[in-house]
């Protein structure tokens, strides 16, 4: 089963059970898949799905943060819970630690050494983290090492 028709299927069970803010969260989702798809004349693969969900999520995070500093903790609540049912269909998030193993890995394979390298290390290194890791964090972690 596929990324959108897990989706689906979620939707439907949300519906029968009642959750009224998963069923929201899933259709806003599910709305901003669509629209790309219609975009496009396609459907999306799986790949592309995880980028809307993970762009999703990062728009949320960055609204949250925004609310957070606005003391509007009505919206945090619901930015958190609409987090967390997005995280659901994300694969397992990498640790800072398996993070930091991958960056070695790819300064080794590209031979990076400055941060003027940081472009091609960023380049080789973000397909390995797609969908698994933020890129806020990917990047900090680069950072750390090229300095």
């Amino acid at each position: 089963m596929n990324l959108s028709e897990r989706l689906n299927e979620d939707m439907k069970q949300a519906m029968r059970d009642k959750a009224k803010f998963k069923l929201s969260t899933i259709r806003m989702v599910r709305s901003t898949i669509k629209n790309l798809e219609i975009d496009l004349k396609r459907d999306l693969d799986d790949t592309e799905v995880l980028d809307i969900l993970s762009r999703e999520i990062k728009q949320r995070k960055d609204a949250l943060q925004e609310f957070e500093k606005a003391g509007r903790e009505d919206l945090t609540s619901n930015l958190k819970a609409e987090i967390e049912i997005i995280s659901e269909y994300l694969p397992t998030q990498l640790s800072e630690e398996e993070i930091k193993v991958l960056v070695k890995q790819t300064i080794q394979e590209t031979g990076a050494s400055s941060k003027a390298d940081m472009g091609k290390l960023m380049s080789a290194l973000m397909p390995k983290v797609k969908g698994r890791a933020d890129g806020k964090v990917v990047n900090q972690t680069v950072q750390q090492f090229l300095q």
